[in-house]
């Protein structure tokens, strides 16, 4: 499936060019997971870090500081950032701009993970429209010449949608683009995704770009997406896990190149970006155990479709060093060629039916008294 013409993204001075955006997601798009994405699409998109919190980077917390750390080829740099205070949100972007720290500027309103919504962040917060609004004024106000972009679900659930309110205020407030991912908190990540309401938020808001997120898992599911609902482009996130090379394929996709051009790595190529994967992790992390360490929770999603079988599963997610791990998969066959059907969900795929929130959230929506003073988390990363 090749796409339609579609115009170039615009992200206040930044050219998005395909329409595609590396979805922010906690321990995941690090600075090494980034460079492989950014590699695989020539260097096409827009890469997002993971989210930062605002009380966290003020405070300059260490580990929050890592993560704003981009490398010299990441342009444009973004940063998405996580608050419930105005203030705090406004100091936070603030020290972005003044400090040179990122050229655009992402608000998470759309984590449906309890330790956020049970403070009245990520998905909860939109429910409290006049909040919304404080933080989005303060965040535009301070940002200078930086864009400032959100991405939010459709509601808390089907009995409290608020994107279409969440969206008018978004323009109102100077936002310069919207993502909405099809789902409401309590969906989590399981059933899905509703991309027709990825239609409606477009319709309600042509003054600036909507982006559709949710169940993207090839290039063609994102020129179907962008087809069906009219968005100005879509963001990517579960859908690449162990696969960066997506990015490859959604630039054939929107270049019109179409599916012969899409990668279909063999085995012992995915080998190959898996042992790099982990050497990068253990540079970033100025430790190389550390790096194959964390990148353990990657070997499932990479392997996935290919016959590998649970013992070797396990023994890759346990390996402590780059030698063992390449030493591991050098014991697979790894003549194996892409399988059929490998690119299917990944990632967390529950849904859940309560979403935790303060006590008494639901009730006025216009009443922001709800808002606890530790609201804000201290560290980094969802």
């Amino acid at each position: 499936m090749t796409a339609p013409p579609v115009p170039s993204l615009q992200i206040g001075p930044h050219t998005v060019d395909p329409p595609v955006v590396l979805a922010p997601m906690a321990g995941i798009t690090n600075a090494p997971f980034r460079t492989l994405c950014r590699e695989f699409s020539g260097g096409r998109g827009l890469f997002v870090s993971e989210m930062i919190t605002t009380r966290a980077l003020v405070e300059r917390n260490e580990k929050t500081m890592q993560l704003v750390h981009f490398d010299a080829a990441e342009k444009p740099r973004s940063i998405q950032l996580y608050g419930v205070d105005p203030g705090t949100v406004g100091r936070a972007v603030r020290m972005i701009a003044d400090e040179d720290l990122a050229d655009h500027i992402d608000l998470n309103f759309g984590c449906p993970v309890p330790k956020v919504t049970r403070r009245g962040g990520g998905s909860a917060l939109p429910y409290k429209r006049p909040l919304l609004r404080a933080i989005l004024r303060e965040a535009v106000r301070h940002a200078g010449a930086l864009p400032v972009t959100m991405k939010m679900r459709k509601g808390i659930d089907d009995d409290h949608l608020t994107y279409l309110d969440a969206g008018r205020i978004a323009v109102e407030e100077g936002v310069t683009a919207i993502a909405l991912h099809g789902r409401t908190a309590a969906q989590h990540y399981g059933g899905e995704a509703d991309w027709s309401a990825i239609a409606r938020l477009k319709e309600a808001v042509p003054e600036i770009p909507v982006l559709g997120n949710g169940d993207i898992w090839t290039a063609d599911d994102a020129v179907r997406m962008m087809r069906e609902t009219g968005c100005d482009g879509v963001v990517v996130g579960r859908g690449c896990l162990g696969r960066p090379w997506l990015f490859g394929d959604l630039v054939a996709a929107f270049d019109g190149r179409g599916p012969q051009a899409y990668a279909r790595p063999s085995l012992e190529q995915v080998a190959e970006v898996m042992v790099r994967h982990a050497r990068l992790l253990g540079e970033w992390l100025g430790d190389e155990a550390r790096g194959v360490i964390d990148f353990r929770k990657h070997v499932a999603w990479y392997t996935k479709g290919f016959s590998v079988g649970s013992e070797a599963r396990r023994r890759l997610a346990v390996a402590g060093s780059l030698d063992e791990l390449a030493a591991l998969l050098g014991e697979l066959d790894l003549t194996q060629e892409w399988p059929p059907g490998a690119d299917g969900p990944r990632g967390r795929t529950s849904g859940r039916n309560r979403v935790a929130l303060p006590d008494g959230w639901l009730g006025d929506p216009y009443d922001c008294a709800g808002v606890a003073a530790d609201a804000e988390l201290d560290t980094s990363g969802g």
